[in-house]
């Protein structure tokens, strides 16, 4: 069963929520009783805590969200390096097989 945060995110399905919203609630911890502790101000401490929540959940979104884009480029690149080391092993355009200088004249 898929939890739906403020009705549209599904937070099981969807890659990086679940961890900007754990990262985000302790975050907004911290900021809120950490505002709290040095002033005694509750209703400013629980906005600390509301725009501290906001901040760290975007943050770490977008942080989640481009390593893992730069991932799925790295994925994509070494799948078809394999596709080409499969197609090309043996031939005379495989990278790794050494050329004499008699096999370089007849190509």
């Amino acid at each position: 069963q898929s939890f739906k945060l403020l009705g549209f995110l599904d937070v099981q399905n969807v890659p990086c929520a679940r961890e900007s919203v754990l990262y985000g609630s302790l975050g907004s911890l911290v900021l809120g009783l950490g505002h709290f502790l040095a002033t005694s101000r509750v209703r400013r401490s629980c906005d600390v805590a509301v725009g501290g929540f906001i901040c760290t959940m975007l943050g770490y979104w977008f942080y989640c969200r481009y390593n893992l884009a730069q991932q799925r480029i790295r994925q994509r690149m070494l799948k078809e390096g394999m596709k080409n080391r499969a197609l090309f092993e043996g031939s005379y355009l495989d990278p790794e097989k050494k050329q004499t200088g008699s096999e370089r004249s007849d190509s």
